[in-house]
């Protein structure tokens, strides 16, 4: 759980609810005692949906798979 004062919370608000993940929660406070929880409000709407890039063209470079130089010691 995250605590930060009443003062700080005023001066960076958006960036705090920007950065806020789902499930996380963060307290504010006003001489030392709790006064507010801020939380992330649950997703309502998912940004993509399964398969809608099948017909889009990807591309892909033609030494994918090789191995990787840093991992020669390795294999």
């Amino acid at each position: 759980m995250l605590t930060i004062t009443i003062e700080e919370a005023q001066a960076q608000l958006p960036k705090l609810i920007h950065t806020l993940l789902h499930g996380e929660e963060l307290t504010i406070t006003e001489n030392d005692q709790p006064i507010a929880k801020l939380t992330r409000s649950p997703r309502t709407s998912w940004p993509c949906e399964s398969g809608s890039a099948k017909d889009t063209n990807h591309w892909m470079a033609d030494d994918f798979d090789a191995p990787l130089e840093d991992f020669k010691d390795y294999m």
